[in-house]
């Protein structure tokens, strides 16, 4: 019986997996090409957006505003009573105010 079981576990450790399946030999250089690609461009985003957030002042303080106009510079405010009109509170003076 000892010989049997041997001569089972032998059959059993002779037969390893082959590389012969229908899915052996499917993944192709495409898949990699793709992400490094998508490496790539998630680096290209993350390196722009750190420039850009280098670009804002430190704070939004709105007592001192001059950190603000900084960021601001060359831009133009509003010029009409429907532009001040965006919901903040903030902005032109009302043509009834203003005469």
């Amino acid at each position: 019986m000892n010989h049997a079981v041997l001569t089972a576990l032998w059959i059993l450790a002779d037969e390893v997996p082959r590389d012969t399946g229908p899915d052996f030999g499917k993944a192709s250089p495409f898949g990699l090409l793709v992400i490094v690609l998508l490496l790539l461009g998630t680096f290209g985003l993350v390196w722009s957006m750190n420039r850009q957030l280098r670009k804002l002042p430190e704070s939004f303080d709105r007592a001192d505003p001059a950190a603000d106009q900084a960021a601001d510079e060359g831009t133009v405010g509003p010029t009409s009573a429907g532009d001040a009109a965006d919901g903040d509170g903030e902005g032109a003076a009302p043509p009834e105010a203003s005469r």
